[in-house]
């Protein structure tokens, strides 16, 4: 695989998780069980900011297995991310413990892209969602972390926080 494509992939997806690292980090304790918007009719710890960050860190490492089947998370996170609406975790995660998660998955999102070969890229993947390669895969996982870093961020700033930086790229 090519070495430029490789290179430019980490810095855009790399730049991806450390926003939203950052912005749970600016997270204040008043704000961990906030809403970012109306769950209506379903459970409202969806829409709390320790769930969103837990569910960015949950599917930033099941995606980069390339398959759900098999993929179990770490110790004190469940198997339950796979339906929409539930079950929700038997409590609320810390800031720690969601950080830890997703500072495993950046560590295994660069070693998992520099071990890219054109044959791991054309792999084909299948999700409940439909199917595609996992290079476009590794590129959903990056817009997925990148949008719920982005609804953090947002929740951030409308309640005054200051919130981090947009990074462009992390060095190679």
């Amino acid at each position: 695989m090519d070495n430029n494509l490789k290179t430019s992939i980490w810095q855009q997806f790399g730049a991806s998780i450390d926003y939203l690292v950052n912005t749970i980090e600016a997270c204040p304790d008043s704000l961990w069980h906030a809403s970012l918007w109306n769950t209506d009719d379903k459970p409202p710890e969806l829409a709390q900011f320790w769930y969103v960050a837990y569910h960015s860190a949950f599917w930033l490492n099941l995606y980069l297995t390339g398959a759900e089947e098999g993929y179990l998370p770490p110790p004190p996170f469940a198997l339950i991310e796979q339906d929409q609406y539930g079950p929700i975790p038997e409590r609320a995660y810390t800031k720690a413990e969601v950080l830890g998660y997703i500072k495993a998955g950046r560590a295994t999102c660069k070693a998992t892209i520099d071990s890219l070969t054109d044959e791991i890229a054309d792999r084909h993947c299948v999700f409940g969602w439909g199917a595609c390669s996992f290079l476009e895969l590794l590129i959903y996982n990056m817009r997925h972390v990148h949008g719920h870093a982005s609804q953090l961020n947002m929740l951030l700033g409308l309640n005054k926080v200051a919130t981090p930086d947009y990074p462009t790229r992390v060095d190679p």
